[in-house]
């Protein structure tokens, strides 16, 4: 039974290779895309651990765990039990962790005494020092000796020879060779002579060996680790304080699957060890690490299958409706089988096995293409845009089997379901089945399309309150409870809006014949009869068609809107490619103290005596003005301009309106160098600039905001208070955005910097800097400074936006929606190709009978170009539009994401005519192929093989 079975099965996929073999292909792609996101997560958690690593590198590594067992008082150390704890924790500790250890110390110490000199003339009696006895692994690698020599094990000579941190000896007035009597009470009594015969210095003094601090050594004497234990502990019985055990891992790679499990270990460790002495317990882990790396790599996981959720989905109907155009091809095999013998189970059996079979060869090459893909996401720098750059370390894992595994179930589960029902299927059910071909699909009949309309319309209403209250209170959507669903309700909108268009399609198709059938040539009447009759069979083609290129015009969109939105609030929060802020030289001016008592002199030494301790107030401070025109002319610099910053008391008529954000500038330069975008505006920028320098030099812009509350109006007059002196202003423009100024924050003066300094005294600003391209900074600041211009803070803008574009979460999500973009474009070209391939295969009977007939070989192309026109076309068209409105209705949520008092500039939402020329061309080019398909179809056509008895196979 089994070999003939998988004799007919392969049979039966040969047959139908090229239906299997996009199947395949439609598996590889779904699994693939699947198993490359928990990849790509993998390699982001390994890019988010090192730079973990190299944050924390100034305290303990982010490795770090350290064991104690601390000793209670009055009980005897166990000496078997805790030589059983020494040897598991540096045996088996390392193990149960996995991964290696860049460092281990092992320490003990027995409870500190007050020490006594042996030889009262050579060391200072007088003097209480408590010291304590304890011993370091390997200490003699991690040290140089400074004076003397290293200890010896053992007792030598009635005492034993210990070692101190240098400076620990000469804070105790402490010398070589010194004898030190070190008392032990509390049970056991006894009296240890220490000899010191070296100091040591640190050879690394950042190294994580000195974990315990040095502070904590300066009163530490230290044995060799075998004289502790040997000589005080074993033969002295002297009791333990602590011991302590010190790791320092390296996690760097550690992967998602692992960390769960590391977790467990780490909480199971303290257990484990209390068990074998009691006193012992896990004092300091990297369990919060982990708990840390645990959430990110979750939030990114989350993040990235919402966004690829859609995509996925898309490709599992490809592959279902690949299914069903076997199915439908093969239904008459299967009832011809069913009256031969062969059973339900049988018929299942075969089409869960070649399911099995393409399954396993799609989760065999996922691990191939995944990893091409999670490059790829990894590499992504904007939508589209893959760079050449260090990619993030990608790794096959258990995690990314499971993904995989569910994806195959998923894809099995979805080809299996109509299999079932055509097995259970009869000759008979195939005939009513067949003659019943305009039965409504159950998604009409149950109204699944208006259902789908209402849950999109509701998570529109969800999202739009979301977005309220984040303006409202301020916090960003991580703080707000967001539902997970709502990141599906955009592709859910594109779905249930197409499902509803094929709803009304039949009935735009019958009016349309309704009112034009008297007048319709012979291929457009047949065209519209087809299609009106049969509308049902190019649901599965329109529905994928809508689905992809919505699903790609929404994501190249999102892609673009995320990325330039982005780009522009930190173009706009700093307002130029670098900003410099220099050191100013300064001078205190002094006013003479001639109000004080007595007519006292300038300094205050002999008027008020109450005054006579103070420091007098310098009146002024006169700064320097360091040469401007020097910036103008370094390596790299296309423009610079003066940019003064500082707050100011604002007075209208008479009254003060509070404090405001004074911004001074050079208008010329300052067009020249400033981000500026001119849709802020209502009329071009370069006009108010120009309105400052052409009108009057003591021109203001004020915010949109302060002029409405204030009722302000251009040419109307103000105060600021600038250095404690009034200086008048007339506004000439009011204007809701400037860049650097947030006017929810604080309102903005836009002013000629000339002007201010010519009102009053100078002061420091910002110099705002426009690089040439591909311009480095560096050199600039080695001139300045070679120049003897001193910097207090550079701001290389371009770093940062170099520095968003790395970031795992920002390269995942471009990566992710270009991936989906590609993928789109593939299935929607592989998916009208098959289509159309097998509906013109299948239609060979009618169109045999249309060219006998007597309808001609052109009519014939014709009323086929046409139904291509109606179905694909139409679909295309509908899915670029509903794409588009969908960006426009969903698209301003983003907006929810930002802190709601950063949303400056106004957001805005962006095409690409690149994106679109894109889904143009595919267009095209699935037109061509198309309708070459259709015309090798026709030319092979031949009347007396297509019209014959019998019925098609």
């Amino acid at each position: 039974m089994g070999v003939p079975l998988f004799r007919f099965l392969f049979r039966k996929m040969w047959n139908t290779r090229w239906m299997t073999l996009s199947t395949l292909i439609g598996l590889i792609v779904a699994v693939s895309f699947t198993v490359s996101i928990p990849m790509y997560a993998d390699g982001a958690l390994k890019r988010v651990i090192s730079q973990s690593i190299q944050e924390n590198s100034e305290g303990l590594p982010a490795g770090s765990l350290l064991l104690r067992y601390q000793s209670t008082g009055g009980e005897k150390t166990d000496l078997a039990a805790l030589q059983d704890v020494n040897t598991f924790i540096e045996q088996e500790v390392q193990d149960k962790i996995g991964f290696p250890a860049l460092l281990y110390v092992h320490s003990q110490q027995i409870r500190p005494t007050e020490v006594i000199p042996v030889d009262p003339t050579k060391v200072d009696a007088s003097r209480v020092r408590n010291m304590t006895l304890a011993s370091l692994s390997e200490l003699d690698k991690q040290v140089e000796i400074s004076n003397g020599r290293m200890n010896k094990d053992g007792n030598i000579n009635g005492a034993l020879e210990v070692v101190m941190l240098e400076d620990a000896m000469y804070r105790n007035d402490l010398h070589i060779g010194d004898e030190l009597d070190y008392p032990v009470y509390g049970g056991s009594n006894v009296n240890l002579r220490v000899k010191i015969v070296g100091t040591f210095k640190p050879v690394d003094e950042k190294s994580a060996f000195w974990y315990q601090g040095f502070e904590s050594m300066m009163n530490t004497l230290y044995v060799t680790p075998k004289t502790l234990h040997d000589v005080v502990l074993k033969e002295n019985k002297v009791q333990l304080q602590n011991s302590s055990w010190y790791y320092a891992f390296d996690l760097r790679e550690i992967k998602t699957s692992q960390i769960a499990e590391l977790r467990s270990t780490l909480d199971r460790l303290g257990i484990e060890l209390y068990q074998k002495l009691k006193g012992t317990n896990v004092e300091l882990s990297f369990a919060k690490l982990l708990d840390e790396f645990r959430s990110q790599s979750l939030r990114l996981q989350m993040m990235l299958f919402t966004l690829a959720a859609p995509m996925i989905a898309m490709v599992f109907y490809f592959i279902a409706m690949n299914a069903n155009q076997a199915l439908e091809k093969q239904q008459s095999d299967i009832s011809v089988l069913r009256s031969r013998g062969a059973s339900t189970k049988q018929i299942i059996l075969m089409y869960l096995l070649e399911g099995v079979i393409l399954g396993g060869l799609a989760l065999l090459a996922s691990p191939f293409f995944g990893w091409f893909m999670a490059k790829s996401i990894g590499s992504a720098n904007g939508f589209l845009e893959f760079v050449n750059r260090k990619s993030i370390p990608v790794g096959f894992s258990s995690d990314a089997v499971i993904f995989g595994s569910a994806a195959v179930i998923i894809a099995l589960t979805a080809t299996l379901i109509p299999a079932i029902a055509a097995a259970r299927s009869s000759i008979v059910n195939l005939r009513q089945k067949m003659a019943r071909k305009d039965k409504k699909p159950f998604w009409q009949k149950w109204f699944l399309d208006i259902a789908l309309l209402g849950l999109a319309g509701y998570g529109y209403y969800l999202s739009n309150q979301q977005q309220l209250l984040s303006f409202q209170t301020g916090m960003t959507s991580d703080q707000l409870q967001v539902q997970p669903f709502l990141f599906f309700v955009p592709a859910l909108a594109i779905f249930s809006i197409g499902l509803f268009f094929l709803r009304i399609f039949p009935w735009l198709l019958k009016l349309v014949q309704w009112m034009f059938s008297k007048v319709l040539p012979l291929p457009f009447y047949l065209t519209l009869t087809q299609l009106s009759r049969s509308a049902k069979s190019y649901y599965p083609l329109m529905i994928l068609l809508i689905l992809t290129l919505g699903l790609g015009v929404y994501n190249s969109s999102a892609a673009r809107t995320i990325d330039l939105n982005s780009t522009e609030r930190t173009q706009y929060k700093y307002g130029a490619d670098v900003v410099l802020q220099t050191v100013w030289e300064s001078s205190a001016e002094f006013e003479p103290n001639s109000n004080q008592g007595n007519n006292g002199g300038g300094q205050g030494n002999g008027g008020n005596p109450g005054a006579g301790g103070q420091q007098q107030k310098p009146s002024k401070i006169i700064f320097n003005e360091p040469p401007f025109e020097l910036f103008k002319r370094q390596p790299g610099v296309e423009a610079a301009t003066r940019v003064l910053k500082t707050k100011a008391n604002v007075i209208v008529s008479g009254r003060s309106i509070g404090q405001g954000m004074l911004m001074g500038i050079d208008n010329v330069d300052f067009a020249n160098v400033a981000w500026l975008r001119a849709d802020m505006f209502p009329v071009h920028p370069y006009k108010y600039l120009d309105a400052m320098g052409k009108y009057t030099e003591s021109g203001v812009i004020i915010s949109s905001n302060t002029a409405s509350k204030y009722q302000l109006k251009p040419g109307d007059s103000i105060s600021i208070s600038i250095s404690d002196q009034m200086v008048d202003f007339a506004i000439v423009a009011v204007l809701p955005y400037w860049p650097t100024q947030y006017p929810d924050q604080a309102p903005f003066f836009i002013a000629n910097l000339d002007y201010i300094f010519d009102q009053s005294p100078i002061q420091p600003y910002e110099v705002w800097l426009k690089m040439k391209e591909g311009a480095k900074l560096a050199p600039v600041i080695e001139s300045l400074q070679k120049a003897g211009i001193e910097l207090a803070s550079v701001t290389d803008v371009r770093s940062e936006l170099i520095a968003q574009s790395k970031h795992p979460s920002r390269g995942g999500v471009f990566g992710i929606l270009s991936m989906g973009f590609l993928i789109s474009i593939v299935v929607s070209l592989i998916g009208y190709l098959l289509y159309w391939f097998f509906n013109l295969s299948s239609r060979v009977v009618q169109f045999g009978i249309l060219r006998a007939m007597g309808l001609s070989r052109g009519q014939l192309t014709g009323m086929l170009l046409l139904e291509q026109l109606f179905t694909a076309g139409l679909s295309i068209g509908l899915g670029i539009v509903i794409g588009k409105i969908v960006s426009y209705l969903f698209l301003p949520f983003l907006q929810g994401t930002e802190s709601a008092q950063m949303q400056v500039p106004p957001f805005r939402i962006i095409f690409d005519s690149r994106d679109t020329l894109q889904l143009y061309f595919v267009v095209l080019v699935m037109m061509i192929l198309g309708a070459s398909m259709l015309f090798m179809h026709i030319r092979r056509l031949r009347v007396h093989q297509a019209v014959k008895m019998g019925e098609e196979r």
